[in-house]
């Protein structure tokens, strides 16, 4: 048999993680150290793995319940390879060091199981809830496999240069960033979504680091009705866009 397909064979390599093509992630395990991955993400795997539900504790349950943010993961051990995907996003893999990660939960697809999430907040002059006001903090060292909806934007924050980004699009930032939530509209169309240019709110950054931009916003489709009431009509709080959209299926 003979097809352009077969070109499409997996790659040999000796990283733990490989972008096996830009929508699929290769990872290895050796036996030693466990990857956690989102659930339901694996496509395929050789070998002897085993797939379990990852525990969450207390604190982390009663945590999503109140900021919508968290991960729904699942532990890969054993000795083979695994083949992960969601959605057939992009997939970047990251080096978490000393300077730490923040990052939206529904862009993770795959991490090191000995690195430390947390769900922070973002600093608002609004008291809103929505995209952005809400993020999960990774700590320590290891590699963090991100998802993009098209191809990235990198962009560097410096003393001289900050950067300011659309709530939306954000994936993810330097810890060590100075982060503020506000909107680009100063009348009472703050309070509508995304007023009457078309933007909306934003998350200004300061410092040195980094900050990365997908080149979708996570928003349901503009004539989509959900919920109901002045809540979903305007897309603030449990009715808002990220809400409504925890596994990123409209972008």
């Amino acid at each position: 048999m003979q097809s352009p397909l077969f070109s499409h064979a997996e790659q040999q390599s000796q990283e733990r993680y490989t972008v096996q093509n830009p929508q699929l992630l290769r990872v290895a395990l050796t036996g030693h150290d466990d990857i956690l991955a989102r659930k339901g993400s694996m496509v395929a795997y050789q070998g002897l793995v085993d797939f379990d539900g990852e525990y969450q504790s207390g604190s982390e349950r009663r945590a999503r319940a109140h900021t919508g943010e968290g991960l729904d993961l699942m532990r890969c051990s054993g000795q083979g390879t695994v083949y992960f995907a969601n959605l057939a996003q992009y997939i970047h893999v990251v080096d978490v060091d000393h300077e730490g990660l923040t990052v939206d939960s529904a862009y993770v697809l795959a991490l090191d199981s000995t690195l430390n999430t947390e769900v922070i907040a973002v600093d608002s002059q609004y008291g809103i809830s929505g995209s952005g006001k809400y993020q999960l903090n990774v700590s320590g060292r290891g590699k963090v496999a991100l998802m993009t909806s098209g191809q990235p934007l990198m962009m560097q924050v410096t003393p001289e240069k900050y950067v300011s980004v659309d709530a939306d699009a954000i994936v993810a930032w330097s810890s060590g960033l100075r982060v503020q939530m506000q909107a680009q509209t100063h009348s009472s169309g703050v309070l509508r979504r995304r007023g009457n240019t078309g933007e909306g709110w934003e998350l200004s950054f300061l410092g040195q680091g980094f900050a990365l931009v997908q080149p979708s916003e996570v928003m349901p489709p503009q004539n989509a009705a959900i919920g109901q009431g002045l809540g979903a009509q305007y897309g603030v709080g449990q009715h808002g866009a990220h809400a409504q959209n925890q596994n990123n299926v409209w972008s």
